[in-house]
């Protein structure tokens, strides 16, 4: 974020974890992080894995590490609910734990998203409905259940 002209993260990159994640998801997530290629030096990002299964969490561990002795220039970042400190992966990556605050105030923040997600020309498609031309948005209410 160092520049609006840096790209987001690709679907590759990041993998979003939640208590249904396999461990066959994880080992491929693992797998293309940690074994050496020519894709360049992207930055690899699980989210929420606090949430993993004790038995997910237990072989992805064991895989990382497997394959961490192949690949010593990785870069791997896993964050984690600070509520669920105890769960199995921040307890076993623990040593490599950072309290990490935002570096960069939320309109800044707020202007790199939006420089992203903007169409470029906007025409008749769903970007339309969301705010100055985004095509993505978020929609919440209060009440569950009144059609968003």
């Amino acid at each position: 974020m160092n520049s609006p002209n840096q790209p987001l993260p690709t679907f590759d990159e990041v993998l979003l974890c939640t208590p249904q994640t396999t461990a066959e998801q994880v080992g491929l997530f693992l797998r293309r992080c940690l074994i050496p290629c020519s894709g360049g030096e992207k930055i690899y990002t699980m989210l929420y894995a606090d949430e993993l299964s004790y038995d997910v969490s237990c072989r992805a561990e064991e895989l990382f590490q497997h394959l961490q002795r192949y690949n010593s220039t990785y870069r791997l970042i896993i964050l984690c609910n600070c509520e669920r400190e105890h769960s199995y992966i921040p307890s076993a990556f623990s040593q490599y734990k950072v309290h990490m605050i935002p570096q960069r105030p939320l309109a800044e923040i707020q202007r790199y998203l939006q420089h992203h997600y903007r169409v470029a020309q906007p025409s008749s498609s769903a970007a339309s409905v969301f705010k100055d031309n985004m095509c993505v948005g978020i929609v919440s209410s209060k009440r569950a259940g009144v059609g968003k």
